[in-house]
């Protein structure tokens, strides 16, 4: 499977001048190409295609007045950002049809300067390379350097240049993982776990493990709002406003930062112990429009499932999703009996049939396995099959990277 390895960038003065131009230019392809396939639309007309598109928004457009400064760029560059846009249609189109899953998506929409995140795509063919001295040398950019965090356990497909809303530079590399080393890594073992996740504590596990939520942006809270009222006092279009909206964005970035690596901990720990992992399937876009809206989004679920899913397609790990009507929290883990809801203020429940006194999220992590069925073989594997990968980035071990060229 493919996973992305991000690590930040530090380009000095000239090599932003570049990264801008890069990226202004990727987005006026961009938009060109959308302008292109909008008009046809129009004039009723078959769509431009690819490879038309390339030589009438690039190779002849260089050699106008107009748009003479797309060669100050690396022409992968702009190949790229029209593949972008021909993948936007493509899902736009399968969204239409129904074949693509998941929410509905809309048309291509035109990419702004000053939206606040930008980025450009290098593929191998763009002859980027990794430095003996550990800088990533991109054509016509120059060696940028790089923070290395972990080994690259393989050498990059491709590589994208990010710019986030704080306005700080990230590579982002494409790997593809060897398998052999993966099961290596993280060999069988016959241990399966129920999670039962929660805003008193960030997750229960049936084996009667409480992991504490940490609530970062509960936490952040008071230096957000400062900032944010820093801003609202700043006059629209002003230099201290642009000051102001990037304090604002890096101290949202920090949060958003601390609770991804807070997931990925958590995460691996439970797919390097576990051969089977069952969770409940919430449905955190119905819990965001209630009264707890803000703990939810604090707490992440969504992501920290999303790991655990990728986790354990990638180590051979099994990870089952239980029904979110269940009744987990209602029905006693010895006797399985039910006997209705609870308020949320009441955390230990004693069973009306047997007598059994129970912690209500422990007893909810152990019904959790219980519904997922995880039966283990003689051998030590997992019957249910394994869930779908979610493409992310994961934490690692840290070292210096190898180097990897690309031909």
């Amino acid at each position: 499977m493919r996973l992305r390895y991000s690590f930040r960038l530090y380009p000095d003065h000239t090599q932003r001048g570049a990264l801008a131009r890069a990226f202004g230019c990727a987005r006026v392809v961009f938009n060109d190409a959308v302008h292109a396939r909008e008009d046809a639309r129009k004039a009723e007309q078959p769509f431009p295609t690819a490879g038309q598109l390339s030589t009438r928004l690039i190779t002849e457009a260089k050699r106008t007045a107009e748009r003479s400064w797309l060669g100050e760029v690396s022409a992968v560059v702009l190949q790229q950002s029209l593949r972008d846009a021909e993948t936007a249609y493509k899902n736009f189109f399968a969204s239409l049809n129904g074949t693509r899953k998941g929410r509905k998506l809309g048309p291509p929409r035109f990419k702004s300067r000053k939206d606040p995140r930008q980025s450009i795509r290098f593929t191998a063919n763009a002859r980027w390379h990794i430095t003996d001295s550990g800088r990533l040398n991109l054509p016509k950019i120059g060696a940028v350097k790089v923070k290395w965090s972990r080994t690259l356990p393989a050498t990059p497909t491709s590589v994208t240049i990010i710019k986030d809303a704080g306005g700080r530079y990230f590579a982002s590399f494409v790997i593809d993982t060897d398998p052999a080393a993966d099961a290596t890594r993280m060999p069988e073992t016959d241990r399966t776990i129920g999670i039962d996740l929660g805003l008193t504590h960030f997750a229960v596990l049936s084996d009667g493990t409480k992991i504490d939520s940490p609530r970062f942006l509960r936490r952040a809270e008071k230096k957000l709002k400062k900032a944010q009222r820093e801003l609202s006092r700043k006059q629209k279009g002003s230099k201290n406003r642009a000051k102001a909206r990037l304090k604002v964005a890096r101290a949202h970035a920090k949060v958003a930062d601390a609770r991804r690596e807070f997931h990925h901990q958590p995460s691996t720990r439970l797919i390097s112990e576990n051969q089977g992992i069952a969770v409940e399937n919430l449905s955190v876009a119905g819990l965001v429009r209630t009264r707890l809206a803000k703990s939810v989004h604090d707490a992440g679920w969504a992501s920290f499932i999303g790991m655990l899913g990728y986790k354990a397609a990638r180590y051979g790990r099994t990870l089952v999703k239980i029904g979110r009507f269940t009744p987990t929290s209602q029905t006693c883990s010895t006797c399985g009996a039910v006997d209705g809801p609870k308020p949320l203020h009441v955390r230990e429940r004693t069973c009306s049939a047997c007598g059994t006194l129970h912690d209500r999220d422990i007893n909810a992590a152990i019904n959790v396995k219980t519904a997922a069925g995880l039966a283990v073989s003689a051998c030590g594997a997992p019957v249910r099959p394994g869930a779908i990968p979610a493409q992310r980035e994961e934490t690692g071990s840290h070292g210096f990277p190898t180097q990897p060229r690309a031909a």
